[in-house]
C-alpha cells in the first residue's frame, strides 16, 4: 500500500503586501515553507515592481479590495488573512471618501466574502493609535481605553469604524493597534500636526511585519483580543527629539522652527502602557530607536547629505511653507487657531525664514 502524502500547508491571503508594513511581513512569511501564500494588492507600478520579488514562492492577485466581486475571488478556501491595506495620510485627510471606501468598505466586504467562503479563517487586522486621538496631556495608553480620534482625523475615524465591523463579525479575529511605524516615510505637511512635546513609541516595519507573521502561530492565544503593538521601552523618544535626530541624519542640521509651526492639540501618538502583553505572546521584537537611526544614517548617501546641507535653509523654508498650524497662526484664522492650538492665540509674528 502506497504512502499517501497529506497537504498541510497553511493557506494565507496578505492583503496590502506592497505597502510599508505588508512588504516586511511578506518577507517574513515567505521563509516558511508550510504556508501558501496569496498576496491581494492593488496593481501599480511600484506593487508590480516590488512583489515581482516573489512572484515565484507565492500567487500574486492585483484587485481593488472595495470591488465586492474582487475580494470574493481571493477569499476561498483560506486559513488566515493578514489585512494591512489602508488609504493612509494625509491622502486619508485630503480625500476622505476615498479612506471610506477603501478602508471602511473594503474591510466589510473582506468579512462578508471570509464568512461566506472560508468561514473558519482566522483574520488579522492592522488598526492604529490613531484610534485613541489626543494623548498628550495623557500618554499612557491601554486598549481599554476610550476610542476618540482627534477632530478631522479620518483615518482614526475609519480604523473604529473597521474595528467595530470586525467585532461584529463572526470570524476569529486579532486587532492589533499599531504605534507610530517608522520607514519610508515622506516629508509633508503632518509632520507639523504632531505637537513637539508629544512622547511617542516607534516600531520599526521589520519587527511589526515580524508580529503578523509570528501572530499566526499563535491563535489560539490571541484570537478575539486586541493588542497594542509597539516597540517597547526601547523605542520611546519626544517628538521634538525625535525631528532633530532625523535632521541631523539627512544633513538639515537644527530642527529650528518656530514653536507655532507645530500644533499643540488634536494629533495622537503616546507610549503604550500594555504594550508588552503582546510582545509575552509572540516575540517580535529585534530593534531598537538606535538600530531605526542606524538604519536611516546607512540610507542617505554621504553625498546627498552634504548637498543637502548646502541647502538646509531654503528648504527648511519650503518646509515652514507647508505648516498650517503656523500659516493660521500668521493669518489669524480664528476656527484654524482653535484647532491647532490650546489658547486663543491672535498675536501675529514674522516667519523665522521669510
Amino acid at each position: 500500500m502506497k504512502n499517501i502524502t497529506v497537504d498541510t500547508k497553511k493557506r494565507i491571503l496578505l492583503i496590502g503586501a506592497s505597502g510599508t508594513v505588508g512588504f516586511e511581513t511578506l518577507k517574513h512569511l515567505v521563509k516558511n515553507p508550510h504556508y501558501e501564500i496569496t498576496v491581494f494588492d492593488v496593481k501599480t507600478r511600484k506593487s508590480v515592481k516590488k512583489l515581482s520579488l516573489f512572484q515565484s514562492r507565492v500567487e500574486i492577485v492585483y484587485g481593488d479590495i472595495s470591488n465586492v466581486s474582487e475580494v470574493e475571488k481571493v477569499s476561498r478556501n483560506k486559513d488566515v488573512a493578514i489585512h494591512l491595506a489602508a488609504i493612509i495620510p494625509p491622502l486619508a485627510d485630503i480625500n476622505p471618501e476615498l479612506a471610506y471606501r477603501v478602508n471602511v468598505k473594503g474591510t466589510e466586504n473582506l468579512i462578508h466574502a471570509l464568512q461566506k467562503n472560508s468561514p473558519q479563517c482566522y483574520l488579522l487586522f492592522s488598526s492604529s493609535i490613531s484610534v485613541y486621538g489626543d494623548r498628550i496631556c495623557s500618554p499612557e495608553i491601554s486598549v481599554t481605553d476610550p476610542l476618540k480620534p482627534s477632530i478631522g482625523d479620518q483615518y482614526g475615524e475609519t480604523k473604529v469604524l473597521c474595528e467595530k465591523a470586525i467585532l461584529q463579525s463572526n470570524l476569529s479575529w486579532s486587532v492589533f493597534r499599531l504605534a507610530a511605524i517608522m520607514g519610508n516615510h515622506k516629508i509633508s505637511k503632518l509632520m507639523f500636526h504632531m505637537p513637539l512635546d508629544t512622547p511617542m513609541e516607534i516600531c520599526t516595519p521589520e519587527d511589526t511585519g515580524r508580529a503578523f507573521a509570528n501572530a499566526i502561530g499563535f491563535q489560539s492565544q490571541l484570537e478575539n483580543r486586541i493588542f497594542n503593538l509597539g516597540g517597547g521601552e526601547d523605542c520611546v523618544i519626544s517628538y521634538r527629539s525625535f525631528l532633530e535626530k532625523m535632521f541631523d541624519a539627512f544633513g538639515l542640521g537644527d530642527a529650528n522652527f518656530p514653536e507655532k509651526a507645530f500644533a499643540e492639540k488634536n494629533f495622537h501618538c503616546g507610549i503604550l502602557f500594555d504594550g508588552d502583553q503582546l510582545e509575552k505572546i509572540i516575540r517580535f521584537r529585534r530593534q531598537s530607536l538606535a538600530d531605526y537611526f542606524e538604519m536611516v544614517h546607512q540610507q542617505i548617501h554621504p553625498f546627498q547629505k552634504k548637498i543637502t546641507f548646502l541647502f538646509r535653509n531654503f528648504i527648511k523654508r519650503w518646509l515652514l511653507s507647508q505648516s498650517e498650524p503656523y500659516r493660521a497662526y500668521w493669518n489669524g484664522n480664528e476656527s484654524e487657531i482653535d484647532h491647532f492650538f490650546n489658547k486663543d492665540e491672535k498675536k501675529i509674528v514674522e516667519p523665522a525664514y521669510k
